[in-house]
C-alpha cells in the first residue's frame, strides 16, 4: 500500500497504475461503514484509493474541525489489506495561501444540511472536485446516510460533465439501528442509548407509509413527537422530500427522503431512509 502525502505524490502514483480506480473519500476515523465502501471498491475494481483529509472548508465556524477525531496509524492498519493508494494531503497543500476558487451546487444545496449549516456544501464540492482532479477516478463511493451530500456531489459531477461514476452505498448500522458515524465516539453510555431514537423515528414513518398514511405533514408530526419523548434529544429538522429535488412533499409520493438532524446532548447526529 502506497501512501501519497501530497499532490504531486499522488498524481505520481496514479499515472503508475493500470486499470480501474475506485475511489473512496474519507475524512479518516475509519469505522465499518467507511470499510464497506472500501470493500465495494475492491470488488469492482483493480485500484483503490482511500483518502484521508479533514477538510476545513466544510466546517463552520461554531462546528468541530479541532476536536473531530483523528487516528491515522489506525486508519492506515484497517486500509492495509484492501487498499492500493492512501492520499492524506495537508492543508497547505490544498488550500495554498494564495487559494481562491471555489465549486458551488445550487438548488439541492439550499434546504436540510445546506439550510442550518451555511457554506458546509460550498466546502465540500470545492474539496470533492479537487480529490476528483487529483486521483481521476473511474468510481467514487459514497455512503447513503449523507443522502444529501450524495445528491449533490451526483449533480456536480453531471453539470461539469466529470469523467467518473458515482456509486451509492446502503448505510450501515449497529445492531441497534444506529448509523455508523464517527461522531458517534462523542456520545456518552447514556447518550449512546438515546441515540437509537433517531432510527426508530424512521423506522415510525416507514411503518405509518405502510399503514396508508399518506400525510407527510401528520408523519413529521408523529415522528416529532416520538423523538421529543427521549430527554437527551434536540431535534433540528425532520423532513420528508422528494428524493429527486429534496424539496419537502405534502402527500406522500415515492420515492421519497426522510431525514432528520437531532442532537443528542451536544453531538449533531444526521440519519436518513428511503420510502421507496
Amino acid at each position: 500500500m502506497k501512501v501519497a502525502k501530497t499532490i504531486a505524490e499522488m498524481r505520481e502514483f496514479r499515472q503508475e497504475t493500470e486499470g480501474t480506480l475506485g475511489f473512496v473519500p474519507t475524512m479518516g476515523y475509519l469505522h465499518d461503514g467507511h470499510m464497506s465502501l472500501v470493500k465495494m471498491a475492491r470488488e469492482e475494481n483493480q485500484v483503490v484509493a482511500v483518502s484521508i483529509f479533514v477538510n476545513p472548508m466544510q466546517f463552520g465556524p461554531r462546528e468541530d474541525f479541532k476536536s473531530y477525531p483523528r487516528d491515522t496509524r489506525r486508519d492506515l492498519a484497517l486500509l492495509e489489506p484492501l487498499t492500493d493508494i492512501v492520499f492524506m494531503p495537508s492543508d497547505k497543500d490544498m488550500y495554498p495561501r494564495d487559494y481562491d476558487s471555489w465549486v458551488e451546487v445550487k438548488g439541492l444545496t439550499d434546504v436540510l444540511e445546506g439550510a442550518v449549516r451555511p457554506g458546509h456544501f460550498l466546502g465540500v464540492t470545492t474539496v470533492v472536485a479537487k480529490l476528483f482532479n487529483v486521483v481521476q477516478p473511474d468510481k467514487a463511493y459514497f455512503g447513503q446516510k449523507d443522502a444529501q451530500q450524495v445528491a449533490v456531489i451526483k449533480k456536480m459531477v453531471k453539470d461539469l460533465n466529470m469523467n467518473l461514476e458515482v456509486v451509492t452505498c446502503p448505510t450501515l448500522r449497529e445492531k441497534d439501528g444506529l448509523a455508523m458515524s464517527s461522531r458517534n465516539t462523542y456520545l456518552k453510555r447514556g447518550q449512546r442509548q438515546a441515540a437509537t431514537v433517531l432510527y426508530k423515528a424512521l423506522m415510525l414513518a416507514e411503518e405509518l407509509v405502510s399503514r396508508g398514511e399518506n400525510d407527510a405533514g401528520a408523519i413529521r408530526l408523529e415522528m416529532k413527537e416520538f423523538i421529543e419523548k427521549e430527554p437527551e434529544a434536540n431535534i433540528e429538522y425532520i423532513s420528508i422530500a422528494d428524493n429527486a429535488t429534496l424539496r419537502e412533499i405534502h402527500h406522500i409520493k415515492l420515492p421519497a427522503l426522510v431525514s432528520m438532524a437531532v442532537k443528542i446532548g451536544k453531538t449533531r447526529l444526521i440519519d436518513n431512509i428511503v420510502l421507496e
